[in-house]
C-alpha cells in the first residue's frame, strides 16, 4: 500500500521554473548594475551573483523537466 502524496506538477513546475528566472536575473542583473555603479565589485560578490546565476540555470532546467516532463511520465 503506497502513501504518496499527490503534488500538482503542472504548478510545482512553474514556480520551480520562475525561481530559476528571479535567480538568474538577480545574478545578471545585479552583476551588470553594480559594475555600472560601483566599477569593481568586491570577490564574494562576483561569487555570489555567479552563483545565483547558474543556481538559477540549474533549478529552472530541474523545474522544467523534473518536474514538467519526468516524474508525470512515472505516475
Amino acid at each position: 500500500m503506497s502513501h504518496t502524496r499527490n503534488i500538482d506538477y503542472s504548478t510545482t513546475a512553474k514556480r520551480l521554473v520562475a525561481l530559476g528566472i528571479g535567480l538568474f536575473l538577480f545574478g545578471a542583473l545585479g552583476s551588470a548594475v553594480g559594475h555600472a555603479a560601483f566599477g569593481s565589485l568586491p570577490a564574494w560578490e562576483e561569487t555570489l551573483l555567479f552563483d545565483a546565476e547558474v543556481l538559477g540555470i540549474v533549478v529552472g532546467l530541474v523545474g522544467a523537466f523534473g518536474f514538467g516532463v519526468i516524474l508525470p511520465l512515472t505516475e
